[in-house]
């Protein structure tokens, strides 16, 4: 083990930037490095993070970056200022050597921090097309890290170095099918969907979902988020084999109990479909920065991991007809694929760097 460092790990704001810094923060401490995570003060970071608790983490203020010439831009550099300097306290009172941020807007200012303070300084960035804060912020970093090579070619003035990205360390090992299906009360001799919709604009993918599978041979779990959980669940009523939740604490078992799936193609999710193997249909979320969901989502249809659809040309129908055409040898086939694009090492490779 190389001598016991001190890492601040920005990792707030989302699900996919929150689930793989807490996978290097597991890592760090499993080496014997002292770890605090800073998160946003969104809901879905006290929730997510409570409970990991031997885990370290503290809010910060996550600002997200207006137009250039918007009058929110007065406001917004103050507010940066406040939190560069509250993030320059917590650097100084811990007494890190390294920060790292996972990405988005929360990883800026603890950089930008550290940077002053001569620390060495990271972003990892997870899709193929970064963001405008992860383009920010490489320019305050040592070096970047990407989970897809895709992503090497838009930092040119930096060294980057593609580490895979990180799962946490709970889908290491799944349970029986078994098991999972009996959590949600699902039938474990029958084809499982599951169907995670995301909490950014899910309603009208939802509804096409929950329509496209009424009268098949396929039972559903599925994630609608919180906003959207009441309105599906009228939707779909009383329908035998069709689970609905808002939140998932346990997505081991949910990937364990299901065959196929249909999803945003979010950096973290497509990492985690990878890692467990399970096919999917990506349907890219319509409204993301540079339509970045879009390029995640080439690289595994490329890679015959997965089916892209975009989500103006879905129908009921196309949902019906795909499932219909799943047989098994298809699904055997893209999971194999799904396997072949995870790097079960991505946690490892990161802390690699920062001990290196």
């Amino acid at each position: 083990m190389s001598k016991s460092q001190k890492i601040i790990i920005a990792c707030g704001g989302t699900g996919g930037h929150l689930f793989p810094g807490i996978a290097v923060a597991q890592e760090l401490k499993a080496r014997g490095h002292k770890v605090l995570l800073l998160i946003s003060e969104k809901k879905v970071d006290a929730q997510a993070s409570q409970k990991y608790l031997g885990l370290r983490f503290e809010t910060v203020r996550a600002i997200a970056k207006p137009p250039t010439f918007s009058l929110k831009m007065v406001s917004f550099l103050w507010l940066l200022r406040k939190t560069i300097k509250q993030c320059g306290r917590i650097i100084d009172r811990e007494e890190a050597n390294v920060v790292l941020g996972m990405g988005g807007f929360t990883s800026f200012p603890p950089v930008v921090a550290g940077s002053k303070k001569g620390l060495r300084t990271y972003v990892h960035e997870s899709n193929a097309i970064p963001g405008r804060s992860n383009r920010m912020t490489a320019k305050r970093c040592t070096a970047v890290l990407v989970g897809l090579e895709e992503a090497s070619t838009h930092f040119p003035d930096i060294e980057v170095i593609h580490t895979g990205t990180p799962v946490r360390d709970e889908l290491e090992k799944l349970p029986s099918r078994q098991a999972a299906c009996e959590k949600f009360g699902l039938d474990p001799l029958k084809k499982t969907l599951l169907v995670m919709g995301g909490s950014q604009g899910a309603r009208r993918l939802n509804e096409i979902v929950a329509e496209g599978t009424e009268g098949t041979a396929w039972q559903v779990l599925h994630l609608t988020g919180q906003a959207d959980f009441e309105r599906l669940s009228e939707q779909v009523g009383k329908r035998d084999g069709y689970k609905i939740l808002a939140f998932c604490e346990g997505m081991a078992a949910a990937y364990a109990a299901s065959d196929f799936c249909v999803a945003r193609s979010g950096a973290s999710s497509l990492t985690e479909l990878s890692h467990v193997g399970l096919p999917a249909l990506l349907v890219p979320f319509p409204f993301s920065a540079d339509d970045h969901q879009t390029a995640n989502a080439r690289v595994f249809e490329k890679a015959g991991a997965a089916i892209l659809a975009h989500e103006k040309d879905l129908e009921a129908k196309t949902i019906t007809d795909m499932l219909s055409e799943l047989d098994d040898g298809i699904r055997e086939s893209m999971s194999e694929s799904m396997l072949n694009l995870a790097d079960p090492a991505a946690a490892a490779q990161i802390v690699n760097v920062i001990e290196g």
